[in-house]
């Protein structure tokens, strides 16, 4: 990852343009094409840098549902898992914890019916138990990582 990188992770950040052609704004600051944007992009994904680029919205505003759940599963079976849970779209991200409950993720889907329909899935897919843990109040977080050699 060379400078150029550095800058635009903080970039895509902190001052995404909310343009019809983002990564051509994005170019015109760091002195790069459009094209050399995405594909610089493309390149920390391939990397496994970033996952994905995009904006978060308010499922609740939005009328979706939205959980955090959690599985008990066996050290060696994780891996397996979690990629099982990375082909749902509703799925935002999973993590290993150093827990009982080891495995954790995070759904939103349009519905209750949909919700309780994608985790019978992945109950059946996975062969274990998910526990579901609505949140009882929201916070507002913000999570930007800091590049090192490129703080903002």
């Amino acid at each position: 990852m060379d400078r150029t990188d550095k800058k635009l992770l903080n970039l895509i950040q902190h001052d995404f343009p909310v343009t019809q052609r983002p990564f051509s704004v994005i170019g015109e600051t760091l002195g790069l094409s459009e094209e050399e944007v995405i594909e610089r992009i493309q390149k920390l994904k391939d990397d496994k840098l970033i996952r994905r680029v995009g904006g978060v919205f308010s499922s609740k505003e939005l009328g979706y549902t939205s959980l955090l759940c959690a599985v008990k599963i066996p050290p060696e079976e994780i891996d397996q898992a979690a990629e099982f849970l990375n082909n749902y779209p509703g799925i935002t991200h999973n993590y290993e914890r150093n827990h009982e409950y080891n495995l954790w993720f995070t759904l939103i889907s349009e519905s209750t019916e949909q919700k309780d329909s994608i985790i019978r899935e992945i109950q059946e897919g996975i062969g274990y138990h998910v526990n579901e843990l609505p949140s009882l109040k929201t916070f507002k977080l913000r999570a930007v990582f800091k590049i090192p050699g490129e703080e903002k």
